[in-house]
């Protein structure tokens, strides 16, 4: 796996969403994530939501993801600041 495709893994699995993924060494990756699904859920539910979109890659060719989870409108709060 590398960074494009987990990518597009998320992109698929939250259609709309705005993703950005990077990685080092193709199995640790990092990825920001802005998705109106994220809106009025909690942290561990949006990692929830994000894990669902990878299944069987996580633990495997994702040894590990650090997620940056936003709803839309606490996307526009970050940028303002």
């Amino acid at each position: 796996m590398n960074a494009a495709e987990v990518q597009a893994l998320i992109q698929t699995g939250l259609p709309g969403a705005q993703v950005r993924v990077a990685s080092d060494d193709d199995t640790h990756f990092e990825a920001v994530i802005v998705a109106a699904q994220f809106e009025g859920r909690r942290m561990i539910q949006r990692h929830q939501l994000v894990y669902a979109t990878l299944g069987q890659l996580m633990g495997r060719e994702i040894h590990a993801l650090s997620i940056q989870a936003f709803a839309p409108s606490e996307q526009n709060n970050q940028q303002q600041k």
